[in-house]
């Protein structure tokens, strides 16, 4: 009589995290609960921040599932009401607010800033992934008028898309492809001293 061994169960290889693989996103998600710091009030309700340089910084860098879940782990911290959204805030208050969805909508945004295409030309390459990023930051921008209507009982979806092209989307596109760049490179240091793979 043969023994069978018991069946392992395993969780499919693409969802496999190393010890390193965490730390990295728990440093980062640390790192956007800074620059999440950083921010200018508007008469709005919405105020001015940096944190889409952040967010594709953290996506170019880890890539595109564990960029994901750094972004999560810092939305699932602030939602238990660590002060660690803009302005020191913190709670479900805040992710179900008039702000709320441009945070929801990194967890998009992340994931698409973190596309390396290695198969194509390095320039096609490059303009792709800038261009993933842009749709990441648009996503996110959608995300956050739409939530932002929701609630709003003077501003309509249309209005709130023109305030942001001009308040915020012109900063966010140069902080986002800045992001990016930056992120780019620090991926490759990483890479070459093995911390990624």
């Amino acid at each position: 009589m043969t023994h069978t061994p018991p069946l392992k169960a395993q969780a499919p290889s693409g969802l496999k995290f190393t010890v390193k693989d965490i730390t990295m996103a728990g440093m980062t998600a640390a790192l956007l609960a800074v620059i999440s710091q950083i921010s200018l009030p508007m008469p709005s309700g919405v105020p001015i921040t940096i944190q889409v340089f952040g967010v594709a910084l953290i996506g170019s860098v880890l890539g595109p599932k564990l960029s994901f879940v750094s972004v999560l782990t810092y939305v699932l911290l602030g939602g238990a009401g660590l002060p660690i959204f803009s302005s020191f805030h913190g709670g479900l208050g805040v992710l179900a607010g008039v702000t709320g969805g441009y945070i929801w909508g990194w967890l998009f945004m992340a994931p698409l800033c973190g596309i390396h295409l290695k198969k194509t030309s390095s320039f096609l390459s490059n303009i792709l992934f800038i261009l993933f990023g842009l749709l990441g930051l648009m996503l996110d921008e959608l995300a956050g008028g739409l939530q932002w209507a929701f609630l709003s009982e003077t501003m309509s979806l249309g209005a709130i898309l023109i305030y942001s092209a001009t308040a915020f989307i012109p900063k966010d596109i140069v902080l986002t492809i800045l992001g990016l760049l930056l992120g780019k490179q620090v991926r490759k240091t990483l890479v070459r001293s093995g911390i990624l793979s």
